[in-house]
């Protein structure tokens, strides 16, 4: 089995890669029979440089290998036909701007694998940057407070090395006695609480966050089942949520009457109720002046998220009475951090997480004839026809939808 590691080319550029150096040599270790080939690149994290110090082979020949990996979609211009494709094609929820992309990928007998569905049997996803998602957002999320209240500034997170050096940024910092509010405790959520803990912010909570005053920074985490009620005044459960998200409603504005600074790392379902509308926000009695928004449900369920932003312009302001953007430093606007690819912002970290997964739970599956379906159930694509699991976006690939 050959694999390639293929450039990213989408624009803006991306520096991440699903192997690192060292990931590469745990594949050639523990599967002798495996060849990787990486095709130089000028914006990769780890350079092609890099590569070669640990034995890889670097060249110009992706025609020659079996099965291609990238993070980012792949330019319709730079598929190479009848290949094994692992990427974000950001095509499951039938996004309009990737059709064609989908469309290229069957015309051109293209066997297409999507990182986001690579699963265990229980639907559980095994190789994700969600955690590197967390912790850049709270990261942004506390510049973006700095900038908006005008009590301190941060280096935006590209400038800075790691994890820790985030941390030690963080660290330094002398806040007011602000209530910040988490929600999430995926992947998302947790990768963000890391960052609260490393800061050393004082985790309290529900009742205390809603009842108490203090005179420290502190935060609070909380989950579906804090912001969430049945409708019915049955009591409820994650579980229960997950399968009937339509029978419950909104419980948040109760933490939104007390929060400042709030960073949003939960996952959303549809027909999951929104946490706060823009309804909500109008209120006299709506206190939030900072939103991270890291899930970046763009018009959903946390009604400042008017866009994605970018890691170039990463904050802008929501005026909740107008309903519109505006300056962020606008005293009647709430600044919004919602930018899309988080992960992007720590490179080398996120490119060497993301591996050790690929390596642990895909690369295997090559090698044991897929005894556990990894490959199976993230195969998109066989034989220029969607799979089975996948024939719901028939009608969106035929443009009828």
């Amino acid at each position: 089995m050959h694999f390639g590691i293929i450039r990213e080319r989408k624009n803006p550029p991306d520096r991440r890669v699903v192997l690192s150096p060292e990931a590469c040599q745990k594949v050639l270790e523990t599967h002798p029979e495996a060849q990787i080939t990486v095709e130089p690149s000028p914006i990769r994290v780890f350079t092609d440089e890099e590569y070669v110090a640990a034995g890889l082979k670097v060249a110009s020949i992706m025609e020659e290998c079996d099965v291609l990996l990238g993070v980012k979609e792949v330019p319709i211009e730079h598929l190479i036909p009848n290949k094994k494709y692992f990427f974000f094609s950001h095509t499951i929820k039938k996004q309009p701007y990737n059709r064609k992309l989908l469309k290229a990928v069957l015309e051109m007998n293209i066997e297409l694998y999507d990182h986001e569905v690579i699963t265990n049997e229980d639907g559980i996803r095994l190789v994700a940057f969600g955690r590197y998602a967390g912790i850049v957002g709270a990261y942004n999320g506390f510049r973006a407070y700095g900038l908006k209240s005008e009590l301190f500034q941060l280096p935006k997170a590209t400038a800075i090395a790691d994890k820790e050096a985030l941390i030690d940024q963080l660290s330094s910092l002398k806040l007011p006695n602000i209530k910040v509010l988490l929600t999430g405790k995926g992947r998302v959520g947790n990768g963000s609480k890391e960052m609260l803990d490393g800061m050393g912010l004082k985790e309290i909570g529900v009742e205390a966050f809603l009842n108490d005053s203090f005179d420290e920074a502190v935060y609070c985490q909380i989950d579906v089942e804090e912001y969430n009620l049945r409708k019915d005044g049955a009591k409820g459960n994650m579980q229960d949520f997950f399968e009937h998200p339509d029978a419950y409603k909104s419980n948040f504005f109760r933490f939104a009457k007390v929060t400042d600074f709030y960073i949003a790392g939960h996952f959303y379902g549809n027909g999951a109720p929104y946490l706060f509308t823009r309804e909500d926000a109008k209120r006299p009695d709506f206190k939030i002046k900072v939103v991270a928004d890291i899930s970046c449900d763009v018009d959903g369920p946390v009604a400042s998220t008017l866009r994605a932003s970018t890691i170039a312009e990463p904050v802008y302001g929501y005026h909740a009475q107008s309903e519109s953007e505006v300056d962020y430093k606008d005293p009647n606007a709430i600044a919004v951090m919602a930018v899309d690819n988080l992960p992007a912002e720590l490179p080398r970290d996120s490119s060497q997480g993301f591996g050790q997964a690929f390596v642990d739970h895909v690369i295997p599956a090559f090698f044991n004839g897929d005894a556990d379906g990894v490959l199976e159930r993230a195969r998109m694509t066989l034989n220029g026809k969607l799979t089975e699991r996948y024939s719901y976006l028939q009608d969106y690939v035929d443009g009828k939808e």
